[in-house]
This record gives structure tokens, sequence and C-alpha cells, in this order.
């Protein structure tokens, strides 16, 4: 299980926020438009509709993973794949333990990146901080924000 409920989530990876800014979600959207790290990211909105304010914001980045690598490639990049997808490379800086396996890795911008059991086992020890990964993930991604809220 990624989350208990977005709250759970929010606590546990705040450190892992993402500084970019929102843009003006159109009426009835449930996707937030975040532009952080040069890209321009669709995220579904975790944190309720409408309650996220345009404007500088902290906001996790969340995906799923749909593949996974180790990279011999050590330089950031980020593409961002249909609407909410991503591909990249970046290098792991945290393997949080507790809850679903997560890596939490710098590709432009801080992700936090979940996996199911269709990619490696994120527990099987060969991730780890300072390693190198190329990597894509599912669409949708999540976000979960922590400024720029009404609440």
């Amino acid at each position: 299980m990624i989350e208990l409920s977005p709250e759970e989530f929010t606590e546990r990876h705040r450190q892992y926020a993402a500084d970019g800014l929102l843009y003006p979600q159109p009426e009835g959207s449930p996707l937030l438009e975040f532009a952080a790290g040069g890209r321009v990211l669709y995220l579904l909105d975790r944190c309720g509709p409408y309650t996220s304010r345009p404007g500088a914001a902290r906001v996790i980045v969340n995906g799923v993973l749909s593949r996974l690598e180790l990279s011999g490639q050590r330089q950031e990049s980020l593409t961002v794949i249909g609407v909410s997808g991503l591909e990249g490379v970046g290098q792991i800086l945290e393997r949080p333990r507790g809850g679903a396996p997560t890596l939490v890795v710098r590709a432009r911008l801080t992700l936090v990146l979940n996996a199911h059991s269709q990619v490696p086992d994120l527990n099987s020890g060969q991730w780890n901080p300072g390693d190198w990964i190329s990597f894509t993930t599912e669409p949708l991604l999540h976000g979960f924000t922590l400024s720029g809220s009404a609440r």
C-alpha cells in the first residue's frame, strides 16, 4: 500500500517536496499544473479540489515506477511522457523505510517514486543512496501540495 491517506503520505514525505510554481487550476479539472525543474507537470491533485492557490508552492511529486534500472549516465534528465508520465535519469537521495517500497530521486527536481511487483524489488538492497538510475513512471503523477494551499 502506497498510502493510508493523503494526509499520512504528505506528513511522511514532506521533506521531499519540490519547489515550483502552481498555475491556476481550470474549473472542473482534477489536475494541478506545476512548473519545477524546467518542466511543466500535470499532477492529480491529492489534497482536495480547489485548495491549491496559484503561485510559489512546495509539492510532493509522486509517481509509480513502470521501469527501473541502474544507469551508467551521471547527468540528470527528465522528460514528460504523454499528459502525466515521466522518463528520466537521476540519483537516489534516499530509500525511506516503512510503508510502500519507495525511492527518493533527484532528476531535475525531487521525486518520490513507488513500485509495484512489475519492477525490481526496491527492498532487495540493490538500490542505494548515491546510485544513478534510469526510470519511467506510469501516468498519472500525483501531487501533494504543502504550500500555496488554502488550508
